[in-house]
């Protein structure tokens, strides 16, 4: 008796809310990521349920999430069944993934305003990335672990340089986001296995030893790889400082001292240098490292190695 009591207030409560009340989603809501495209728009636009609306026309994987339909692209690659009439085209150096969400009109008569809301999402192919990659200088060696030196924090902030990873956030376009990360890294060795923190000191006793570095994208498809077109060091932050020395140009190294390891064929490129030091620079002066790089589409191009 009590079990038929509460499947009746069940059935009541469904009769009286009754279908969704129509409304116009003029806002759509678009949240774009490295791997994953997500579209909210606000609950029963024009009076449809979820469950009539479908992401490209295939797809019924709506849900409810606090007064909105989200749609869901899990992974960004048309090899995948949840691609969901997902389209990408490339206009260098941008490129554009666009899906929409429509309505099921295949009933014999359709009572509600048929639904299309497409939506887009952008993003740049093209980044410039930096780092201090070491301090160059002569015979004295600091340690920042000296309990002498505890005491005196400024002198630690001047000696012992925090480490900084180089980060690019890009976000454009005006129908969503697409944010993307780069990070310039250095290696302990040619297995580019272990990241070592930056900028390190290189004695004078040093200058000549190898230099392990590479650039890494994190969070995208595995359909995109990452080129190095061009890399360089300045004695300074500034990108195209008067004072610089060319590591890689179009691609390929400027000397036989200088190996790439990996270009274009996996979500990280890696290269090795040998340590040096700029001329008629003071004493203590960092090295700074520049790369510009290109994150090829491998589906669409074939992307140079």
């Amino acid at each position: 008796m009590v079990t038929l009591t509460i499947y009746l207030l069940v059935i009541l409560a469904r009769a009286l809310a009754g279908p969704c009340s129509p409304n116009k989603a003029d806002v759509i809501l678009v949240y774009c990521y490295p791997k994953t495209i997500i579209t909210k728009i606000p609950e029963c636009p024009y009076g449809w349920e979820v469950n009539q609306l479908a992401l490209g026309g295939i797809c019924y994987n709506g849900i409810h999430d606090s007064g909105y339909y989200q749609f869901t692209i899990p992974d960004l690659s048309p090899k995948n069944k949840s691609y969901c009439g997902t389209q990408s085209e490339f206009k260098n150096p941008v490129y554009h993934f666009y899906n929409s969400i429509v309505s099921n009109d295949t009933s014999v008569i359709v009572k509600s305003q048929p639904v299309n809301y497409s939506f887009t999402c952008t993003y740049n192919a093209n980044y410039l990335v930096n780092q201090a990659a070491f301090d160059q200088r002569y015979v004295f060696f600091w340690d920042c672990t000296s309990p002498c030196l505890q005491h005196h924090a400024s002198l630690i902030q001047q000696l012992c340089y925090v480490p900084r990873v180089a980060t690019v956030h890009v976000k454009n376009g005006s129908s969503g986001s697409f944010e993307s990360q780069l990070s310039l890294n250095f290696y302990s060795n040619a297995k580019f296995s272990s990241i070592k923190e930056a900028p390190f000191i290189v004695e004078t006793s040093e200058i000549g030893s190898d230099i392990f570095a590479g650039v890494e994208a994190k969070g995208l498809s595995d359909r995109f790889k990452v080129v190095l077109n061009n890399c360089w060091a300045t004695p300074t932050a500034e990108y195209f400082y008067q004072i610089h020395w060319p590591l890689i140009t179009k691609g390929c190294s400027t000397d036989s001292s200088i190996l790439v390891h990996e270009n274009g064929k996996t979500s990280r490129a890696t290269f090795q240098f040998n340590a040096f030091r700029f001329r008629n620079i003071p004493k203590l002066s960092k090295v700074w490292l520049h790369c510009e790089t290109h994150v090829c589409d491998s589906e669409k191009f074939s992307c140079p190695v």
